[in-house]
């Protein structure tokens, strides 16, 4: 399975509120033959590291596509430049945020170019491990093998989030 990690904290120009951006991209991602086949819950996460910019909204979507890691995660960042997203300040609040959390299973360390996968900081997100237990409760780190709920126990208590309604 493929897992992408969705979160934003900013409107965007063209949509009222950060959700309906990240819907209205994931939209755009199944254009470019990278298909939404089920989502998480919607929550609304505390900024990490804790700071005053706006609380973010965040899924995981399970995602089907003929691509490869390198593909893909090119055509996340085509997407989001598309929706206004300019990299700069580390942790800095942006209009969307697509990740590419884990690709079946594939273990890589960016050595030979491409994304770093299992995405190298999931075990340690609250915004991230929450919703991926929605979709995938049986779901195990490929390098450690850990369990989703050990991890999620791991978790800094400051990272608060909270499921949002429909």
């Amino acid at each position: 399975m493929i897992f992408l990690g969705v979160g934003a904290n900013l409107p965007s120009p063209s949509f009222s509120s950060p959700r309906e951006t990240l819907e209205a991209a994931v939209r755009d991602l199944g254009r470019a033959g990278v298909v939404a086949r089920a989502v998480s819950r919607w929550y609304e996460t505390a900024p990490v590291p804790m700071s005053d910019q706006p609380w973010y909204v965040n899924a995981v979507y399970r995602v089907e596509t003929d691509l490869d890691p390198v593909r893909l995660l090119e055509v996340l960042h085509r997407v989001e430049s598309d929706y206004g997203r300019v990299r700069g300040e580390v942790n800095g609040p942006r209009v969307i945020d697509l990740d590419l959390l884990d690709y079946r299973g594939l273990c890589r360390d960016g050595a030979e170019g491409g994304p770093v996968l299992p995405h190298p900081r999931l075990h340690e997100r609250a915004f991230v491990l929450l919703p991926l237990c929605d979709l995938a409760p049986g779901w195990k780190h490929p390098r450690s093998g850990a369990s989703i709920d050990s991890l999620i126990a791991e978790l800094d208590p400051e990272q608060a989030a909270h499921v949002l309604g429909s």
